[in-house]
């Protein structure tokens, strides 16, 4: 019997799927399948083509991408390494947990160091560590030949004079050598896909296509965030980008006028559409800062006189990202953020232009919108447009997509300047407004049941099944044979449509019987009748 199975006389363990994560089933995939499908139809009329990124990517890429302060990166990645030594992570992980103010972790230094070392020492001997890992390897081996941590563990445990702080150094190098062993590469489940298109776009040479380059994808997405409602740990993203060409503002107002087109074909009520422009990051000019960089110092100003009426977050961020303080829900803030600065006033004399450039493209194409002084992107690579849907039933939380421009990504991401505007549509959120308003799909049953009964009939019911597929028909082909009135029973919980009646008489005469579930009427059809009397809307 091998670890997992159960003992005899107990039952074995029922399994769930993991807190934040769930199944979806029939009949909510139809409605999913429906999104997705309206997607790829609409997308590909404003020339979009789908790519399907890797679900990993190297952790470096998204640190980089969405910033290294973040609380996706900092807290919420689903992160490991990829490596090929059994039992190396638990040992790492152990001694990296390892606090000097913790005497128990303290106490099992040395032994935990001992096996770290002895597995280190056995993979090398047999060329498994990679030239990379030699040197690091070979100065951890030396540390602890060197080093006595038993007694240095001792002396401090006696509470002798230094040995707080040579032992406190000696952990330290230890984690430092230790930290550096890399024995795979360090992944990432995606938080997000944007930095993947970026990143093919920039790995398959896609510049040297005709620009601008417009791609979308949909798939799940992974994030440790705490679990409520529409919001799970592997989520779901429908997502679009331009990469490539001129940041002309008709390319936004379209890229815009196509989300909204699709929203629409979806059935989403009340979906509102705010839109910003929060200008460039360049450099100072002339020693000044200008467009957005002179608004963030204006803003930051601001922040720290009224430090204190904010809360721990919004006190973090005016150090960390003074634009995401606007992004608080906290309702005692709102009325101090009211009267802070309001970036519209800051714009260089380009970006007021290009936003108003986008306002009137966006009016030519009769999309409504609000404007939003307080939609922003944190980050220096995103400027200009940026935009948001919210949509109802959804309570506070109203956000169904977000998006803007983000010229400087890819070249951010080792490629060449590229322009670049995009979006994301947080499909479980989608949905779950759309169920909201009642647009979940009725529970879709069979368009036939066929009830065969007898040997010769069963062949007949075989050939009968599979010409009503070929032509598109859902049909229900019972593996064995029932009593007719069973037959009934059972067509009518799979909430089928009719019950094709197949017995030796049907067989002889090639008059089949289709009775309808619906008010019991039956009529007698041959094999091309029934085939076309089902094709009848």
């Amino acid at each position: 019997m091998s670890e997992g199975a159960a003992k005899k006389g107990e039952r074995p363990r029922k399994f769930q799927a993991i807190r934040g994560t769930r199944d979806l089933l029939p009949p909510d995939t139809a409605l999913w399948n429906h999104v997705e499908q309206t997607a790829r139809e609409v997308f590909s009329t404003y020339g979009f083509g789908e790519i399907r990124p890797p679900i990993f990517e190297s952790t470096e890429l998204f640190a980089r991408s969405i910033g290294e302060e973040t609380d996706v990166v900092a807290k919420e990645m689903y992160t490991f390494e990829d490596y090929a030594l059994p039992g190396f992570e638990e040992d790492r992980g152990e001694l990296l947990a390892a606090e000097i103010i913790d005497l128990e972790s303290v106490l099992y230094l040395p032994s935990n160091l001992n096996i770290l070392v002895s597995r280190l020492r056995r993979a090398k001997a047999d060329a498994g560590l990679g030239e990379e890992n030699d040197a690091v390897v070979e100065e951890l081996i030396a540390l602890e030949a060197r080093t006595d941590f038993g007694r240095l563990v001792q002396n401090f445990t006696k509470e002798l004079p230094d040995s707080f702080d040579m032992l406190d150094n000696a952990l330290r190098e230890v984690k430092y050598l230790v930290r550096k062993i890399v024995l795979g590469n360090v992944v990432t489940l995606r938080p997000e896909a944007t930095a993947s298109v970026c990143r093919a776009y920039i790995e398959h040479n896609m510049q040297q296509l005709p620009q601008p380059v417009k791609l979308y994808y949909m798939g799940p997405m992974f994030r440790r965030e705490r679990p409520q409602k529409g919001r799970y740990r592997q989520f779901y993203q429908i997502g679009a980008e331009i990469l490539g060409g001129p940041d002309a503002p008709a390319i936004d107002a379209e890229l815009i006028e196509m989300l909204m087109t699709f929203f629409s074909k979806c059935g989403l009520q009340g979906a509102e559409l705010d839109i910003n422009s929060i200008g460039h990051s360049a450099p100072p000019v002339d020693g000044k800062n200008v467009c957005r960089r002179a608004y963030v110092a204006k803003l930051k100003a601001e922040l720290e006189k009224v430090k204190d009426q904010l809360g721990a977050d919004s006190q973090r961020r005016i150090e960390t990202n003074p634009l995401r303080v606007l992004d608080s829900k906290l309702e005692h803030e709102q009325p101090i953020i009211e009267k802070l600065p309001r970036i519209a006033d800051h714009l260089c004399d380009e970006c007021k232009s290009h936003y108003a450039a986008v306002k009137r493209e966006l009016d030519l194409r009769g999309v409504a919108y609000r404007e939003n002084w307080r939609l922003v992107r944190g980050l220096d690579y995103y400027m200009r447009t940026t935009f948001e849907i919210t949509a109802q039933g959804l309570g506070s939380q109203n956000a169904v997509c977000g998006g803007g421009r983000y010229d400087g990504l890819v070249e951010l991401l080792g490629g060449p300047p590229t322009k670049g505007i995009g979006f994301a549509i947080g499909e479980d959120r989608l949905i779950l407004s759309l169920q909201e308003s009642g647009k979940s799909p009725a529970a879709h049953g069979r368009d036939i049941y066929i009830a065969w009964m007898g040997q010769n009939a069963y062949a007949t019911a075989i050939r009968a099944a599979k010409t009503l597929r070929s032509a598109g028909l859902s049909v229900e082909l019972p593996p064995v044979e029932q009593k007719l009135g069973k037959a009934l029973e059972r067509a009518s919980k799979l909430n089928a449509r009719f019950a094709l009646i197949l017995g030796d008489d049907e067989v002889a005469s090639g008059q089949w019987t289709l009775k309808t579930l619906a008010d019991g009427s039956q009529q007698k059809l041959t094999g091309p009748a029934l085939l076309e009397y089902l094709r009848k809307p």
